[in-house]
């Protein structure tokens, strides 16, 4: 479903900020694989969904989604393959159009537009439909601006949008870092729903390792650019966060200054 081959991307190249961001990255999803991705700051987890997505471009290497070559299509072009959840609650939604209108736009993602009634009462009834999902009474809020939601609700809706088209690839970065443990663990079990739903292939970047861990069926580890673990199925679901940790200062070298990043 997904497959990154030679994967290569520097930050200030020739400059002394440069910085290897990506080395030399293989790595392949199968249909409905849920990978969480984990590592310190740097490791280059967020630059791999932005290669995914098309928000940067690599100097070299090959990016297939679905079997379709998208190394060169630019993120608007990727939009029919890919939907994405991002850290910040408002970055995925309008915050000055109502969630009616927010709900029409991300059905229409990667499709052509076109003049005509944006929403009929067959759409508005489905909407409806699809928010029952969240048990946040949204169902009866179509008309307000999704500004004046919460950030729980803000990014549960973003999910529930990013979803909408049935992408071939979900990238979820960090997408409850930023809120309170109730939401977080809200919106934590409404991924694993909409995931299970509608079939998604999944690539989630995340800090928390218990979270890394428990949901998703592989996880892989990145230090420094280069993915250093990939397991899954049952080798994955016995591992314990203090093998994680361990794994990671056996990498270090000792001295794991930056154990708290990766809790």
């Amino acid at each position: 479903m997904l497959r990154l081959t030679g994967i290569n991307k520097t930050f200030f190249p020739g400059t002394v900020n440069e910085r290897k961001a990506l080395v030399g990255v293989d790595l392949h999803l199968k249909p409905r694989d849920f990978v969480t991705v984990i590592g310190s700051n740097g490791a280059g987890k967020s630059t791999l969904l932005n290669i995914v997505s098309g928000s940067i471009r690599a100097e070299s290497g090959l990016v297939e989604i679905a079997g379709n070559d998208v190394t060169k299509l630019a993120d608007y072009r990727r939009a029919q393959f890919v939907g994405r959840v991002f850290q910040d609650p408002s970055a995925g939604t309008a915050p000055h159009m109502t969630i009616e209108e927010n709900l029409a736009m991300a059905a229409q993602r990667g499709k052509r537009r076109f003049l005509g009634i944006a929403v009929n009462s067959a759409k508005r009834a489905k909407f409806r439909e699809d928010l029952e999902m969240l048990e946040q009474g949204l169902e009866s809020r179509l008309d307000d601006w999704v500004g004046l939601l919460s950030g729980g609700q803000r990014q549960s809706l973003s999910l529930l949008m990013a979803t909408f088209t049935h992408p071939q690839i979900l990238l979820l970065d960090e997408h409850t870092a930023a809120l309170d443990p109730q939401r977080a663990a809200l919106v934590t079990k409404l991924t694993a729903e909409l995931v299970e739903k509608h079939n998604l292939t999944t690539l989630m970047v995340t800090h928390n390792m218990e979270q890394a861990l428990a949901m998703g069926n592989r996880l892989i580890m990145m230090h420094q650019g280069r993915i250093i673990m990939d397991v899954e199925g049952e080798q994955k679901a016995s591992m314990k966060v203090s093998d994680l940790l361990g794994a990671f200062e056996k990498m270090r070298g000792g001295g794991l200054s930056d154990r708290t990043l990766l809790a």
